[in-house]
């Protein structure tokens, strides 16, 4: 993962990639999933997401990380809280209500702070890294969750060169291929994405397929 990238992305606000309103494959499609309340949620590479206020109005608490210090302060400091900060490791860990959000890098986190988690919302993570790094993203995940932990992900595809991830197309069989031999993968729904991006049409985009998957771990 390029770190400065990121960085210097947030420092510079360049941030169209972050959405105001709640995704909206997450509003019809998660309700559907049955997840007790009170349960744990991974949302990896979570930036300032509004995603995750939502998941916590469902009863979920939220674990993320990210790795800009700026997205964690201005996550917290949008929805009025202040959190508790503390250290673990490579870690700076902001605490507040039904949120944790672990300041650095994903591949550092260790399985154990995750041991709660009964599911992971991916709509941002997978997509924002270039295709030399997801394999590595995937196994790492796989190996980090626990094993009775499905995973909702949310990806988009569009024609390829159209402009420079990311965010990065990310199609059906990559998806079979880097998830298909540790996951059952079950294709949720698919939308044209293209009206909700103003972002992405702006750049050049014109055609976006978004699809919600449901990864439960092999036997």
């Amino acid at each position: 993962m390029d770190k400065a990238f990121w960085h210097e992305r947030w420092q510079r606000r360049e941030i169209g990639f972050h959405q105001q309103r709640i995704h909206s494959q997450l509003l019809r499609v998660w309700p559907k999933l049955g997840l007790p309340q009170e349960t744990a949620v991974f949302v990896p590479l979570a930036g300032k997401s509004r995603d995750m206020v939502w998941l916590a109005t469902q009863g979920h608490r939220v674990i993320g990380v990210e790795l800009s210090d700026v997205a964690v302060r201005e996550f917290f400091g949008e929805g009025g809280q202040v959190p508790n900060r503390s250290s673990a490791g490579a870690f700076e860990i902001s605490s507040a209500g039904p949120f944790e959000l672990y300041c650095g890098d994903f591949f550092e986190l260790d399985a154990d702070v995750l041991k709660d988690v009964v599911a992971v919302y991916d709509r941002a993570a997978l997509i924002a890294l270039p295709p030399g790094m997801r394999a590595y993203y995937a196994e790492t995940l796989a190996r980090i969750v626990p094993r009775e932990a499905i995973i909702f992900l949310i990806a988009i595809d569009y024609p390829e060169g159209e402009i420079s991830g990311p965010p990065f197309p990310v199609s059906r069989d990559e998806v079979q291929r880097l998830y298909g031999d540790t996951f059952e993968i079950e294709v949720l729904e698919t939308r044209d994405g293209l009206a909700d991006s103003d972002n992405l049409k702006k750049r050049g985009v014109t055609r976006l397929e978004e699809t919600a998957y449901l990864l439960r771990r092999r036997a």
